[in-house]
């Protein structure tokens, strides 16, 4: 089985203040049946009011992330599925839920992780 990595950035989430809580109640309500089914690896959002350090291979420390690279923020769901499709219909079940799009890769198999 696969890894598969359900994501969206903070500004795809455009929702009404109006449906906060209903959006939350659902989310909740997808993650546990994710649990539910066994395929729930990890999920949460990326705190925004921290801001990301970039840390060297000399340990030397610079406040900010790459300069170049776009930011990381949203939300972010791992999930382990048999097969891509299955992985297809949990991200169209979570992008239901949150009200936006969701991104989905996979990860790399890595046989020590």
């Amino acid at each position: 089985m696969a890894k598969y990595l359900i994501s969206f950035p903070s500004a795809a989430m455009a929702v009404p203040d109006s449906e906060w809580e209903a959006v939350g109640r659902d989310s909740h309500a997808v993650i546990r049946e994710a649990k539910d089914a066994g395929v729930y690896v990890f999920g949460g959002g990326i705190d925004e009011a921290v801001p990301p350090l970039l840390v060297s291979a000399d340990g030397s420390v610079a406040e900010g992330g790459y300069p170049w690279a776009p930011a990381l923020n949203g939300g972010f769901t791992v999930l382990e599925l048999p097969s891509n499709k299955e992985a297809i219909e949990w991200a169209a079940r979570i992008a239901k839920v949150c009200r936006c799009d969701q991104e989905l890769r996979v990860f790399g198999f890595d046989p020590e992780s």
